[in-house]
């Protein structure tokens, strides 16, 4: 499944910023964004919207924390930004993340906001592992942003960019 080509040719992989604990008897799908994850979602959409970082496509997890984290994306970016909540993101393999792109013919970029693990497996999937332990050597923080573009030349996914708070 590696092999996704454009369309799109940009690619956004976005962790939801820190959550809060879980309350007692709360299910993990419910948690949201603790205070900083909040100000840290809003402060990595904020710097991505500046430097004029715009998906056709967002598309977040159901988490809560996932939608909050959207939520601050789709405030910096304006409200005609096209915001989908998509229930496969959720406890998703890499593998369901890639079709999920791949699936988006329509969309010259798209971007997902997701979970780790999954986030930095599919980031290391579409660039490789060496480049991956160079960009991110203490792994994929929350409410980081990856930017990926594709690169013809080297027929395949090329880290542009890494935004984070």
């Amino acid at each position: 499944m590696a092999a996704i080509t454009p369309p799109p040719s940009r690619i956004y992989l976005l962790r939801h910023a820190e959550a809060a604990w879980a309350a007692p008897g709360q299910r993990d799908f419910d948690r949201p964004l603790s205070e900083k994850g909040y100000a840290d979602a809003e402060i990595v959409a904020d710097k991505a919207a500046d430097k004029g970082y715009r998906p056709d496509l967002l598309l977040s997890s159901t988490a809560a924390r996932c939608r909050d984290t959207a939520d601050a994306v789709h405030r910096a970016m304006g409200s005609t930004l096209d915001l989908r909540f998509v229930d496969e993101l959720y406890n998703a393999s890499p593998d369901i993340y890639l079709e999920i792109i791949d699936a988006q013919e329509a969309a010259g970029s798209v971007m997902l906001v997701g979970h780790n693990p999954t986030m930095e497996q599919t980031l290391e999937v579409l660039i490789g592992h060496e480049a991956l332990c160079q960009a991110l050597p203490s792994g994929f923080p929350a409410a980081g942003l990856a930017v990926l573009d594709y690169d013809s030349r080297l027929a395949g996914w090329r880290l542009v960019d890494f935004v984070i708070d």
